[in-house]
């Protein structure tokens, strides 16, 4: 017999999800799950599926964000708004381990699935519900979206420069609510474990996104004022930010404290004069002087290459880092050392997507095919029971 281990399946292996989602925050939560070997079956309208399959078609036809958020499910295409739609829904969460929805404000209500009904109905049902603002608040029947999220919460007044608010490029309203659902997923599944019953979470993107504002809220809230954003620098830490190089690129160089400044200055640039000046001593004091800082690592690094800065930057201790742009990623030598690109099936071939973040001894995550509308309708109601007649008939129907 071979040495050889079998790869162990995934940790959520024979855990069904069904997904009523949309755009990003649930896709990517959901996806997430499905990387851990659960089946996540997606719900979509018929006929035109998830909005985010038409954002763009870049990916030889396909969305950049469908192909982000929407591979390893199956996707089921079901109209909610008629009855015979919602009787096959309810078959379906019969034997469902996890319900993520993030419809828009009160539709869940409207379909007869708010969390108060089906926790009555299915107690073992761990139910995620993800929203723009929550509930009970004067804004919880608005629209959201991660711009409308970030610009409430107040990311987008501490990133770009004064009188110049800018959204953060990632979207982190979503990226962010999806970790929280996953994660509160994980722990409803390991409680179930011990209790036998499921249970009803709710995350917002307006309560994630005040989460991540922590250091802004509290600096604001116990010194009265607003910090100015700075650009890719920090209004709490300096030096901190991006330096031209002689060869046209630019390097980012930081520190976090008073000796790696020291290190910096005396280590790095040369200068121990810098270094055993007491106007720049405290992080408090290069703070009010970062504007002479700065002018000096900018004289510094313009004559020297980013090869060089870096390398120097290495021995010294002083944390470094190339400015890239995305495209420069998609070629990252340390992304492809580490092979942590994959291939994945579509509708219009393989496609290489990145590996999920954890790296875990013993299996690799679960890297399924990127759906095509209504792919596995077939399949998922076969399962339920519905014969291939019925199916005929609720497609003329247009309920599938």
């Amino acid at each position: 017999m071979s040495g050889d281990h079998a790869p162990r399946r995934g940790p959520l292996d024979g855990i069904v999800v069904v997904a009523l989602e949309q755009a990003v925050s649930a896709p990517l939560c959901t996806r997430h799950l499905a990387e851990l070997g659960a089946r996540v079956i997606k719900i979509e309208p018929p006929g035109r599926g998830d909005f985010t399959r038409d954002y763009d078609d870049v990916a030889r036809g396909l969305a950049a964000h469908f192909v982000w958020v929407g591979r390893g499910k199956e996707s089921l295409t079901l109209d909610l708004k008629s009855e015979r739609g919602i009787e096959l829904l309810h078959r379906l969460l019969a034997g469902t381990d996890v319900l993520v929805s993030n419809l828009g404000p009160g539709a869940m209500g409207r379909l007869g699935l708010g969390a108060e009904q089906l926790e009555e109905r299915y107690p073992r049902l761990v139910i995620m519900t993800i929203s723009g603002y929550g509930t009970g608040g004067t804004l919880d029947q608005k629209r959201a979206y991660d711009l409308l999220a970030q610009a409430e919460a107040g990311s987008c007044a501490i990133t770009g420069w004064p009188g110049q608010p800018v959204k953060p490029g990632i979207p982190i309203a979503d990226v962010g609510t999806a970790m929280y659902a996953y994660s509160s997923i994980l722990a409803a599944l390991y409680d179930r474990e011990r209790t036998g019953r499921g249970a009803a979470i709710a995350v917002s993107l307006f309560d994630t996104v005040v989460e991540f504002m922590g250091y802004a809220l509290n600096h604001s809230l116990h010194s009265g004022h607003d910090q100015p954003p700075n650009g890719m620098s920090s209004p709490s830490v300096a030096p901190y930010g991006g330096y031209p190089t002689s060869d046209g690129e630019t390097v980012v160089l930081g520190t976090t404290n008073d000796s790696e400044w020291r290190r910096l200055a005396g280590g790095l640039l040369g200068r121990p004069d810098l270094a055993d000046d007491p106007r720049y001593a405290r992080n408090a004091d290069r703070l009010r002087h970062r504007d002479e800082i700065d002018a000096e690592i900018t004289a510094w690094c313009s004559q020297r290459t980013l090869a060089d800065v870096q390398a120097q930057a290495d021995a010294a201790g002083i944390g470094n880092a190339r400015y890239n742009m995305p495209a420069d990623v998609v070629s990252h030598t340390h992304l492809r050392e580490r092979d942590r690109w994959r291939d994945v099936d579509s509708p219009v071939g393989t496609l290489p997507v990145v590996l999920p973040p954890p790296v875990i001894s013993g299996w690799e995550p679960t890297m399924g095919a990127i759906p095509d509308i209504g792919e596995h309708t077939d399949t998922v109601l076969a399962g339920l029971g519905v014969t291939s007649e019925e199916i005929e008939i609720l497609r003329q129907q247009r309920v599938i």
